[in-house]
């Protein structure tokens, strides 16, 4: 009889080890999946913000010059604006799902890495 209560208590403590273990591999995969998807987002997020502010200054540029050429420079602004309307319009209508498809394909290569 002590032998079978032994014997399960061994089993029990095993189990036990067992659940710890399975436990800290799942927190190291998350902190590896964490820190994989953190380290990519940073670099990204860094160019996206020097392109944007280049961005900003090529646009604010152009339509200063393009108001200067037709005598108001409000003119240039509109022009500017109407231009991004057209290719918001083209990138909804047309490359939507396109672009939908990249950015999903893109995080989950990153997540399954």
């Amino acid at each position: 009889m002590e032998e079978k209560s032994n014997l399960i208590e061994s089993l029990i403590e095993k189990a036990t080890d067992y659940g710890k273990t399975s436990y800290e591999l799942v927190k190291l995969k998350a902190v590896d999946k964490t820190s994989d998807v953190v380290s990519t987002v940073i670099p990204y997020s860094f160019v996206f913000v020097m392109i944007a502010s280049f961005m900003l200054f090529f646009n604010l540029g152009v339509a200063f010059w393009l108001g200067e050429m037709l005598g108001k420079i409000f003119y240039g602004f509109f022009i500017v604006a109407a231009f991004y309307l057209l290719m918001v319009a083209v990138i909804y209508f047309f490359m939507h799902k396109w672009l939908k498809k990249i950015i999903s394909n893109f995080i989950i290569k990153q997540l399954l890495k």
